[in-house]
């Protein structure tokens, strides 16, 4: 008879391996993640500014070492703190909003570092132009604190783009080419709704 409760440890040990084995899925949090930018102005200083709405989807596979990650940046929230210099950056010259409202990132594949993705490799696509770029994913962690319903991811997300390379042309005698990329972004795991005391009977 002893031998039962080692067993249905076992399998409830078996049971938690796999659910901690299975892919986890995460939504964005717009309140905690801005893609930033930096460029520098005249030789002299560094333009920053950001984006201040982003959504998208990320997948996290440990045992498999896979992932994917699928982001969307409205582009009409560019934010410097200056609204003029946000007027012309929401303009033809620049981002083109009434065009292309939104820009778009999405991985091809994802590197790890033991358990945790360390870049992604994948396409941008900015001004309706798509280019490949590697992200640099630094300072990755999870936590669900007593007093959060879900578990919350986040990192620091960096890379660097040749804006020209998008059609992105104006200014190049006041603004470098290079532009820097750095982006706080946090997500919250996709978890089942827990069943309501009662229900189904």
């Amino acid at each position: 008879m002893k031998a039962a409760p080692r067993l249905a440890a076992a399998l409830a040990a078996w049971s938690a391996a796999g659910a901690l084995a299975a892919p986890e899925e995460f939504n964005v949090d717009p309140a905690h993640t801005y893609p930033g930018f930096a460029v520098r102005h005249l030789g002299i200083s560094t333009q920053r500014g950001r984006f201040d709405n982003t959504t998208g989807k990320i997948i996290i596979d440990r045992a498999a070492k896979k992932g994917s990650i699928d982001i969307a940046i409205e582009t009409t929230s560019v934010s410097t703190g200056s609204p003029k210099i946000d007027n012309v950056l929401r303009g033809e010259d620049f981002f083109s909003v009434e065009k292309h409202p939104k820009m778009y990132f999405k991985s091809s594949s994802v590197e790890f570092d033991g358990d945790r993705p360390k870049s992604a490799r994948g396409d941008l696509t900015l001004l309706g132009v798509t280019k490949p770029v590697t992200l640099v994913i630094d300072s990755f962690g999870c936590t669900k604190l007593p007093f959060f319903v879900r578990t919350t991811c986040g990192a620091d997300v960096n890379t660097v783009i040749s804006r020209s390379e998008f059609g992105m042309n104006a200014y190049s005698a006041f603004l470098s080419d290079d532009v820097r990329i750095s982006v706080q972004i946090e997500a919250v795991k996709v978890e089942p709704a827990a069943e309501m005391p009662g229900a189904g009977g």
